[in-house]
């Protein structure tokens, strides 16, 4: 979990902590008052639990102030904006995911991003989105809806074919070798990334495994127009728009950018990777 992101949940656990407190309530007062056991309210008003919109209704009700039940759950939603937990969003099934990143890269005229593990998304073929999709809903326990989630994944790829768009994309050449997938999808896969790197719009950088680097592989990411990097870890998304964090993550994909080859230097690493899955 990322420090922000606790300090955020701290924040609004400080909140309910007042609440409590301006009611005259103990810890176990409240927790009779809620129906929950005590642990419960000590972990929300120190930031170890993160609150779901029913608690603040029932927080809200218990301390009798149902008025400031808005209140806090509009510190929730600025919180959840920017942090989506992975459990709470697949939720609502992987096509709803799909289509909220799909609406941004519908608004959006230069993207930029870079994978460290897998083909990024804009770039999948059916078998391998399908393959990447439902491992990731095996480690959440989220089954639901992968075909609507690659069906998804696929008509955002229109995008690649319009004179209105630019994909400047950095992969880093492990991501080329991942079993994530069969090794036959792993092959199509690859013939497909060698058709995409001749596309007009798509400018591909291969970094190297011998590369000079000056700071190593971290999270997965996507700048949109330099306003909005939407960024992945195991448990949450993170959709940052503050110009602060917009030039760090810039400041991350120009450095990562000079440490990689593109054009026919690259079209020659992922043949070699292609050629190399043959031989295995």
């Amino acid at each position: 979990m990322s420090t922000d992101y606790q300090q955020a949940r701290a924040a609004l656990g400080a909140r309910l902590r007042e609440l409590r407190t301006e009611a005259g309530l103990t810890v176990r007062a409240l927790a009779a008052e809620c129906g929950w056991p005590p642990s419960k309210v000590s972990k929300l008003e120190n930031g170890r639990q993160t609150a779901t919109p029913a608690d603040l209704d029932v927080w809200a009700a218990g301390i009798s102030r149902p008025e400031t039940a808005a209140e806090l759950k509009g510190r929730l939603a600025g919180l959840e904006s920017t942090y989506r937990s992975w459990r709470r969003q697949l939720a609502g099934g992987h096509r709803a995911v799909q289509d909220a990143i799909g609406a941004q890269h519908e608004r959006t005229t230069v993207l930029r991003g870079i994978s460290a593990s897998v083909i990024p998304g804009i770039f999948q073929t059916p078998e391998y989105a399908r393959s990447v999709l439902s491992r990731y809903a095996d480690l959440h326990g989220v089954v639901r809806d992968i075909e609507g989630g690659v069906a998804s994944r696929m008509r955002r790829q229109e995008g690649l074919y319009s004179r209105e768009k630019q994909y400047h994309v950095l992969l880093w050449e492990s991501a080329l070798h991942v079993r994530i997938c069969p090794p036959m999808v792993l092959a199509d896969q690859l013939d497909r990334l060698m058709s995409v790197n001749g596309l007009s719009t798509v400018e591909l950088g291969i970094i190297p495994l011998t590369a000079e680097v000056k700071i190593a592989a971290g999270d997965d990411f996507w700048i949109h127009d330099d306003r909005l990097v939407i960024a992945e870890s195991w448990h949450t998304e993170m959709w940052l728009d503050s110009p602060e964090d917009v030039t760090l993550y810039r400041k991350v994909w120009d450095t990562l950018a000079a440490a990689a080859v593109n054009g026919r230097a690259a079209h020659r690493i992922i043949a070699r990777a292609r050629v190399g899955l043959e031989a295995a």
